[in-house]
C-alpha cells in the first residue's frame, strides 16, 4: 500500500469511471487498474464492482474508502505542518462564513488575505453554523468564521470581534436610543437563523415565541438579512441587525437605526476549525487581517459601543 494507490482509488471513487480518473491523475488507464488491482489484492478485499457501468463502489469499498479519505486528509496535513514549519504559506485554504457575517465581513479583509499569500488557494463559500460544524468534522473544510462560542470538543475557537446589535425601527415608535425593554414584540420581525445569539437577543427570541399578537395574519422567516430588512420595511415593523451590516445603508435606511444601550446586546465573533487543524500560523496571521481591516473600516466601533455587555 502507498500514497499513489490511495490516491488512485480515490480518484475512482470520485469518477466512477477508471478513463476518467485516470486523466486526473496523469497516468494511463492500464496503469491506474493495475496499480488499484493490486491494492485490492494486497487488502483481500473489492472496493470496486467493474462489471457495473459506471463502476460501483462495494459495501466493503464503501468502508475502505471512507477510511482512505481520512488518511489522505491526513497525509495533507503533515504535508501543511512541514510547509507551516519551513514558513511556506500555499496549498489550498477552505474558508466557510455564516451568511449574516460574510457579506459585511469578507469585503473588508478577503483582498488583502489573498493578495499577501499569492500561493494560497483561497476557496470562500456561505453556510450555516450546522453545516461548517459538519464540514470541520469531515475535514471537507478548514475554518469557518461564524458566532461563537460552540462548546464542541472538537472544534477549537479563536475570538475575532465582538459585534453590536442595532435597532432598524421602521414604526417611527422609537428614539435614537432604548434600552432592550422598551421593545415592542408585537412589531419584532427576526432572522430564522444566526440571530439570536447573545443574552439579550435570546430573550427576547424566547418572549417572542410565546408573543401571539401580530400586526399581519401571515410568518415570514428570512434566510437573509437583506430579505428581512425588505420585510420589515414593507409592513412598518422593527429588526435587531449586526452593526457591520448598516455600513452600506444609504441615507434614507440610515434613519431607521436606533442604539440599544445599557447594555448592549451582542453577539461573538470567531475563527473556528477542527482541533487536529495544523496550520495554527496562517489562523494567527488571517485573525491579525481581520483585526486590522475592522479598526481600518470601523475606526468608531469600540469607542462608539463603550457599554457592550460581555457574556
Amino acid at each position: 500500500m502507498n500514497i499513489r494507490q490511495i490516491e488512485y482509488v480515490l480518484a475512482v471513487a470520485e469518477q466512477r469511471h477508471f478513463e476518467t480518473a485516470a486523466e486526473q491523475c496523469f497516468i494511463s488507464q492500464s496503469t491506474l487498474s493495475t496499480m488499484i488491482s493490486k491494492f485490492e489484492e494486497e487488502i483481500g478485499i473489492h472496493i470496486f464492482d467493474r462489471k457495473r457501468k459506471p463502476v460501483e463502489i462495494t459495501n466493503e469499498g464503501q468502508l475502505i474508502i471512507e477510511q482512505l479519505r481520512l488518511i489522505s486528509k491526513n497525509i495533507d496535513q503533515l504535508n501543511q505542518l512541514v510547509d507551516e514549519m519551513k514558513g511556506v504559506v500555499k496549498g489550498k485554504l477552505k474558508i466557510a462564513v455564516i451568511p449574516t457575517i460574510a457579506p459585511f465581513l469578507l469585503p473588508l479583509f478577503l483582498q488583502q488575505f489573498a493578495k499577501q499569500f499569492p500561493e494560497l488557494s483561497i476557496e470562500v463559500r456561505e453556510h450555516t453554523t450546522q453545516v461548517i460544524i459538519e464540514k470541520l468534522k469531515k475535514r471537507e473544510l478548514d475554518l469557518g468564521i461564524l458566532s461563537t462560542p460552540l462548546l464542541d470538543d472538537d472544534i477549537e475557537e479563536r475570538h475575532l470581534y465582538d459585534e453590536p446589535f442595532v435597532m432598524f425601527d421602521t414604526t417611527g415608535n422609537y428614539r435614537a436610543q432604548l434600552k432592550v425593554e422598551e421593545i415592542a414584540l408585537d412589531d419584532l420581525w427576526l432572522m430564522e437563523e444566526g440571530h439570536c445569539m447573545r443574552t439579550q437577543i435570546v430573550r427576547l427570541c424566547e418572549m417572542k415565541k410565546s408573543n401571539k399578537k401580530r400586526p399581519v395574519n401571515f410568518e415570514f422567516r428570512a434566510g437573509s438579512i437583506d430579505s428581512l430588512l425588505r420585510i420589515v420595511k414593507a409592513n412598518r415593523s422593527t429588526t435587531l441587525i449586526p452593526y457591520l451590516a448598516t455600513l452600506d445603508f444609504n441615507e434614507n435606511d440610515k434613519k431607521y437605526i436606533k442604539e440599544i444601550v445599557e447594555p448592549i446586546p451582542q453577539r461573538s465573533i470567531g475563527i473556528v476549525t477542527h482541533r487536529y487543524f495544523v496550520k495554527k500560523k496562517l489562523i494567527e496571521l488571517l485573525s491579525e487581517i481581520i483585526k486590522s481591516s475592522l479598526l481600518t473600516h470601523l475606526p468608531n466601533l469600540s469607542s462608539d459601543f463603550k457599554n457592550i455587555n460581555p457574556m
